[in-house]
């Protein structure tokens, strides 16, 4: 008997942004609405200390969790900068190692 061909899963990125708190989510629902992410989580209340013009800066900002397809990362980082008000919003790209199929799935299916 032939065994079956596993089905690839559909690679999927998990991008995270910070943003401040009054801005995060009209960046996250447009970024969705353009069906460059198939969903985001905005994660309130964090405190970002980091350095910026030679000054240690504090600040509360919301963490937004894109999901996404590899080929919309350079899009959905073109848009990023375009709406975000900061003049270098952070924005990295991590790879999934292991995901519910059904999931992947559906994160190709919207982001298509």
């Amino acid at each position: 008997m032939a065994k079956k061909k596993a089905k690839t899963l559909p690679a999927v990125r998990v991008i995270l942004v910070t943003a401040p708190p009054k801005e995060a989510e009209r960046i996250a629902r447009q970024l969705v609405a353009e069906r460059l992410a198939a969903c985001a989580n905005l994660v309130p209340g964090l405190t970002s200390l980091y350095w910026w013009e030679g000054k240690l800066n504090r600040d509360a900002e919301t963490l937004v969790i894109l999901k996404t397809l590899p080929r919309h990362v350079p899009r959905l980082l073109k848009r990023l900068k375009a709406l975000h008000s900061y003049q270098v919003p952070e924005f990295l790209a991590l790879p999934v190692v292991a995901a519910n199929a059904d999931y992947a799935r559906w994160v190709a299916d919207v982001c298509s």
